[in-house]
Order: structure tokens, then sequence, then C-alpha cells
């Protein structure tokens, strides 16, 4: 029986997060002798991106009804086509919203945010992130059905190209009774959450006329830019660029805060990071306490001339 796994897309075009999703199916379906099966809606981009990582079949949603997101009705398109015991969703912003639908639609378990392959599939048993990203747990499914949540950036984008085929599946779902209030967009930008490299900072920059100097480092790095809750609330940077336990949680290779004191509800929302690195005046910080490298003075000094040394180092 296929293992299954829904391949987000937003606006059409495929991200890293469902690169990875299809990638801990194949994970999965390896262990079993199983084949891949992805689901995805409306996409733009070709399927072909899709067997790169080990899809043999996807099943192609077309139905103009959920041009629109909305859970539900996404959970309803999924549970329609849904015809094995295992299914897997990126541990993104709709995705997430999905998958526990999905749960009570299906009768099924639902396991979020996994960090690695599963330590067995009968019963399923696998290790997530728990008390925001603090801990970790060892997560069992007592029941045939289940449907994990992968985090991101946690088990990697894994190349295994199959020879795939596509099943173009069109429906009619009702898609009035939830009313979208916001869902991601796709941007030029780089993804935040997808990022292997972050570079964030707080209000030790004085205003927003100084975040030039963040950006630098951002673009010679390939990074993207992040923000402290004080900073998105006071108007700054925008909400889009907030981590934190009330906004995104990241865990990228490596997280730089600049001007950022660490307080516990930042912390909940960077603790995944792989290498974090602070620099801060303050030398009492409580962000030095979680920092695997620390640098105190003054960011106005240091991160100018970081920037320059990592340009000449680049050629």
């Amino acid at each position: 029986m296929a293992i299954y796994v829904y391949a987000e897309n937003i606006n059409g075009i495929y991200k890293k997060a469902a690169f990875e999703a299809v990638s801990y199916a194949k994970a999965i379906a390896d262990q079993q002798g199983d084949t891949v099966t992805a689901i995805t809606i409306n996409p733009t981009d070709a399927s072909d991106l899709l067997y790169k990582y080990g899809a043999s079949n996807v099943i192609n949603v077309k139905d103009e009804g959920l041009k629109s997101f909305s859970a539900k009705a996404y959970a309803e398109a999924v549970a329609q086509l849904l015809d094995g015991k295992i299914i897997v969703f990126p541990h993104t912003t709709d995705a997430s919203s999905i998958a526990p639908m999905l749960s009570v639609m299906k009768g099924f378990a639902l396991i979020t945010n996994v960090l690695e392959a599963p330590e067995s599939v009968q019963p399923f048993q696998v290790k997530r992130r728990a008390f925001s990203g603090k801990g970790v747990m060892h997560a069992k499914a007592d029941i045939d059905g289940v449907i994990v949540t992968v985090s991101q950036n946690a088990f990697g984008v894994k190349e295994n190209a199959t020879q795939g085929s596509e099943e173009i599946k069109n429906l009619s779902v009702a898609n009035e009774d939830t009313k979208v209030l916001s869902h991601e967009q796709s941007s030029g930008q780089l993804d935040l959450k997808e990022a292997e490299i972050v570079v964030s900072a707080g209000r030790g920059m004085k205003g927003p006329e100084n975040w030039g100097m963040i950006e630098d480092l951002a673009g010679v790095l390939g990074a993207a830019t992040a923000c402290s809750k004080p900073v998105s609330d006071i108007g700054w940077r925008p909400h889009s660029e907030h981590v934190g336990q009330t906004g995104k949680a990241i865990a990228p290779n490596l997280y730089i805060a600049v001007g950022i004191s660490g307080a516990i509800q930042h912390l909940a929302g960077v603790n995944s990071s792989k290498t974090i690195v602070v620099v801060n005046s303050d030398a009492e910080a409580p962000f030095f306490k979680s920092a695997d490298y620390g640098v105190v003075g003054d960011a106005f000094q240091i991160i100018p001339e970081l920037t320059q040394k990592i340009k000449a180092l680049k050629g």
C-alpha cells in the first residue's frame, strides 16, 4: 500500500518543504518496500520536481473552487483521494491546519513536528519536537492510520529519483464554509522557515533606518532576515519576519541574533537552530546562555566588518 504525501505548493509553486515531505515519505516507503503517492492541489510546477525526490505517482487535483485556501476544503479533497494508512505533511502553516482536520475525518492518529524517519512503522513510532522545541519525545500511534507533519529543516531534502507518473483528478469540493483571513504567499524573497541561514535583529538596532547592515549581512550569506516580536510590534519590520513563540518557529543551520536579549518567548521559536551566534553589547544578555558562539560588542561596528570579511573570503 502506497505511502501518501501532501505536496504543498504556494500559488502553484513547490517550495523546499514539499520536497522534504516527499523525501520523508520515500524513506518510509523504502522501509516498507512501498511506493510514494503525492497529492497536490492546483500546481503550476511540473510533477517532475516531485519524481526527483521519490514520488512514483502524483495525483494532480484540478479544482477552481480550491484556488482560495481553506483548511477544511483542502482536507476534504485529500480525504477523497487518500487510499493508504500513512500520509506525510510538511509542518508549514497551511499544511499544519489541514492535517488535524484530515485526522478527524479519517479517524487517523496525528503526530506533529517529527524529526527523523520512524523507529518502527507497525506500530508507528517516531521522534518529535515537544515543549516549544525544548524537548524531544518518542510518540507512538496505537491505531493503523497515521498522519505526520515533518518539522522543516529537520529531515532534509534528499534526491531519490524515480520513474513517476501523473494522474489528473477533477474535483468539485465545496469551499464556502471557511473564510480565509490569511495564508502563506509565495514571493521572490527567501522563505524564512525554509532558510538554512537566518540573520535576525532586535531593538538593539535602535531604529528601522539601521536595518540596511542586517540585510547586507544576510545578502552575502544567502540568508533570510528575521526580527524579535517588539520590533515587529512597533512597525520597524513586517510581522512576517517575527520569530518566536507567537511568531514563526524556525530551525536553520545557522541563526545569527543581533541586538536581541533572548527572552524565553523568543528562544521558543529559534532554539531548534543547529548553531546560534549572538551579538550583543550587554554581556549579561540571557541569549548568551543559549548561544553556541557569542560576541560582546557594538553591533554597529561588528556587523559591517563581518560583512566585509565574508565578502573578501568569497573573493
